[in-house]
């Protein structure tokens, strides 16, 4: 019986060991923070308000694709589209209070909150997307991104979707006058607001995913926007007219919450940091394609297509050039400077080698 009872003890202790050695095992292995940042799985709550078929929506896809690649899927994006969460009057405060993680707002909206942003809807400021990517990679991006610092915000990067256009309902614009009487949509953006007086119409504050139901009970009669968002959106079907004017740039700042970010591991910032890049970059070339592809697409469908003369752009110029002077009175002048010093480096360039 004693030889019963100690055998089952026995027993007893090898069963105990052989758990316990796998857990003492664990439990004493060295494993740095940075191992422990991306053991534990992080969700990346991003909301955007635009369609998945566009630069910023498919932008969006494939910087959670780069991101979810490189850290072994410890790193989740969950993507949110078309205002699904947040529509562009609140996701500013969404981000803020870290309901969400990441947004991808117009200069436009961020400009409401941080107005050194407004530089960048000034009309006529780029000539092309060269100079708009020679610009924001210098020390103008670094200053527009140190300035979210203040409200909380993080600056990831920024994307692009092409320069706008103006879109009309019953007749094309080719001329100033051709804004009188015209009710114009726009963003909730001073500078955008003064843009639409100057040229003669009288501004409406509508957010994104507002338009089409505006258009449909035929409240407003102009817009300016970007091929692929007019396609995207389907604005050409009962805004038929459309003028090539490239008079303003229409373009995203990537952010994140700024608490989130500092939770994050240098492991992790890095991954996310070098996506963005990445992304960034391929944002250029497809936001490109798509206004190109969208533009023919339209033309198919007998949108009626009109480029602003040489001319009336000089007229347009002129008309808006106080959106300049009242920019440079709110102390944010450097930035202008900034801007004009990077962009003629470029001409002083092409000078040269002609």
């Amino acid at each position: 019986m004693r030889t019963y009872i100690l055998s089952a003890v026995l027993i007893l202790l090898l069963v105990i060991g052989i758990f316990m050695i796998p857990n003492l095992s664990k439990q004493t292995t060295y494993r740095d923070s940075e191992q422990q940042g991306l053991d534990e799985q992080i969700t990346i709550h991003f909301s955007h308000v635009v369609a998945e078929n566009t630069p910023k929506g498919r932008t969006a896809l494939y910087f959670k694709e780069l991101v979810e690649e490189k850290s072994g899927g410890q790193i989740h994006v969950e993507l949110y589209p078309n205002g699904m969460l947040y529509n562009d009057e609140n996701e500013m405060t969404a981000l803020q209070h870290n309901d969400v993680q990441m947004i991808a707002p117009t200069y436009s909206k961020i400009s409401n909150d941080v107005p050194e942003w407004g530089v960048l809807d000034l009309p006529f400021l780029f000539e092309d997307e060269t100079d708009v990517t020679r610009v924001l990679s210098s020390e103008v991006g670094d200053t527009l991104r140190q300035a979210l610092e203040k409200q909380g915000i993080h600056g990831l990067g920024f994307w692009q979707n092409g320069f706008k256009q103006m879109i009309a309902k019953d007749a094309p614009i080719q001329t100033l006058a051709d804004f009188k009487s015209k009710r114009m949509r726009t963003m909730a953006s001073n500078l955008l607001t003064m843009q639409a007086k100057l040229l003669g119409a009288t501004p409406q504050a509508v957010s994104f995913d507002e338009v089409n139901s505006v258009i449909s009970k035929a409240a407003i009669d102009v817009q300016e926007n970007t091929l692929s968002n007019i396609y995207s959106k389907s604005f050409y079907k009962e805004e038929p007219y459309i003028t090539r004017s490239n008079h303003g740039i229409l373009g995203y700042g990537v952010l994140m919450n700024q608490r989130f970010w500092d939770s994050l591991s240098t492991e992790s910032k890095g991954i996310i940091t070098l996506s963005m890049q990445e992304a960034s970059a391929w944002n250029e070339k497809i936001a490109r394609k798509m206004n190109v592809d969208d533009e023919k697409r339209m033309k198919a469908y007998g949108t009626h297509f009109y480029t602003l003369s040489t001319h009336e752009k000089a007229r347009w110029k002129r008309t808006l050039q106080p959106l300049y002077h009242e920019f440079q009175q709110k102390d944010y002048r450097d930035i202008l400077d900034a801007i004009e010093r990077q962009l003629h480096q470029k001409n002083a360039y092409i000078i040269a080698v002609m």
